[in-house]
């Protein structure tokens, strides 16, 4: 992933933004960015709680952490409500016509906290959303979601 990254963004990549499960993304291609350019900001994105609907996310200080995962790889870490993962992933598919999973919603929300104009974010999207299309966040969201841009 990371030579593809650099392949086609190169030199202007400010930030990487990767969730953590079994952290193998996000240190491999962190490691790898790192090599290229050691300014690229490395976040890392999980939730922020140890009883948490992010499918694939992992809480890392209340989870059993995989033994590749290295906390001093990232420069920040990006904690996300589970709310807030299911109100970007009905964003992905209902303005941009992107059919995520959760655990991409929940990257997403966590690359919106530290893009800046003058950044470069690259994000991974890690799951698709067809295996949650008889979730209850497609049906029911929670007051005040956004959906189609309206509140």
């Amino acid at each position: 992933t990371g030579p593809e990254i650099i392949r086609q963004v190169g030199s202007r990549l400010t930030h990487f933004v990767a969730g953590l499960g079994t952290s193998g993304t996000f240190m491999g291609t962190g490691r790898r960015l790192r090599e290229f350019n050691a300014g690229i900001v490395l976040v890392s994105v999980q939730p922020d709680s140890p009883l948490h609907g992010l499918e694939g996310l992992k809480h890392m200080e209340s989870a059993m952490v995989p033994g590749i995962y290295d906390p001093s790889l990232a420069d920040e870490d990006v904690r996300v409500g589970t709310e807030e993962a299911y109100d970007m992933t009905r964003r992905l598919a209902q303005e941009e016509g992107l059919l995520v999973g959760i655990s991409s919603g929940a990257n997403l929300a966590g690359a919106l906290k530290v893009a800046r104009p003058d950044s470069v974010v690259v994000v991974v999207f890690c799951d698709g959303g067809e295996r949650y299309l008889s979730e209850r966040f497609w049906e029911n969201p929670p007051e005040g979601a956004s959906i189609c841009g309206t509140n």
